[in-house]
């Protein structure tokens, strides 16, 4: 999660232009958006774990990372995947209070930031495979929601 903390701040420009930076996040997907208004938050997931040597979905989809790696319980750096009404969010679990989770995701407010998510939005804690060992304290977890289209 320390690749992430440093690009808190980063965020989308206005007008025409685009922030370089969040351009870079997307060449990790597929998609390899040219700009900065195309849905980020997945984009920011992926450079951030490609950037740590974790694989990655490769996909600009937040819900691409239901199935990612392996269920964890919640604990600071997880991928945390939520639903949103269209699609999904996605970023890195910070903390959490008994009604809220809070992220470091990019496209929150337009930028790289911690916002707070309402938890009953969870769809399911992620750790990538690597990390499911045994002498892990989040291995084994069973915690994710059915997904329903």
């Amino acid at each position: 999660m320390m690749q992430a903390r440093s690009e808190l701040g980063q965020s989308e420009l206005p007008g025409a232009k685009h922030n370089p930076r969040i351009v870079e996040y997307h060449q990790l997907t597929k998609l390899r958006a040219k700009d900065d208004e195309t849905p980020w938050c997945s984009s920011f997931v992926n450079w951030c774990l490609s950037k740590s040597n974790y694989p990655t979905t490769q996909s600009a989809a937040a819900r691409s990372w239901a199935t990612y790696g392996a269920p964890c319980l919640p604990h600071p750096g997880a991928i945390v995947v939520l639903t949103r009404k269209g699609g999904g969010h996605v970023g890195f679990y910070v903390k959490e209070t008994p009604a809220y989770v809070y992220l470091l995701g990019g496209n929150q407010g337009n930028a790289v930031t911690i916002a707070a998510y309402a938890k009953d939005r969870v769809i399911g804690y992620r750790i990538p495979k690597e990390l499911n060992t045994p002498d892990s304290m989040v291995y084994g977890a069973k915690n994710e929601k059915k997904l329903t289209a």
